[in-house]
């Protein structure tokens, strides 16, 4: 499994907008093949600055699978307008098993 890890920068005065669009779009994520999980996170010293982690089987899967398909043009629709500069999309692979409490 990779972690897609996508650093978004939202137009001034529009995070609430955006998170409640999110959540629509991540609907269209969930539909995408390949797709395992996904989080938002806001920045807290940066509140214009949202950290999307999405799980996929690989990193093909979303290059390939998803943002070839007509859903990466639904899901781009959707959260597109509120970005303020192109995202900064990077891909890691997961080294064991996560840790929680």
């Amino acid at each position: 499994m990779v972690v897609e890890h996508a650093e978004l920068t939202v137009e001034a005065g529009r995070e609430a907008e955006f998170t409640q669009m999110f959540d629509k779009a991540r609907e269209v994520l969930a539909e995408a093949d390949g797709f395992r999980w996904t989080e938002l996170l806001r920045c807290a010293d940066r509140p214009q600055t949202f950290l999307l982690l999405v799980g996929w089987d690989s990193v093909e899967a979303h290059t390939v699978g998803f943002r070839a398909s007509e859903r990466f043009q639904r899901w781009r629709a959707l959260v597109g307008p509120y970005f303020a500069e192109p995202p900064t999309v990077e891909h890691y692979h997961e080294l064991g098993p996560r840790l929680s409490r």
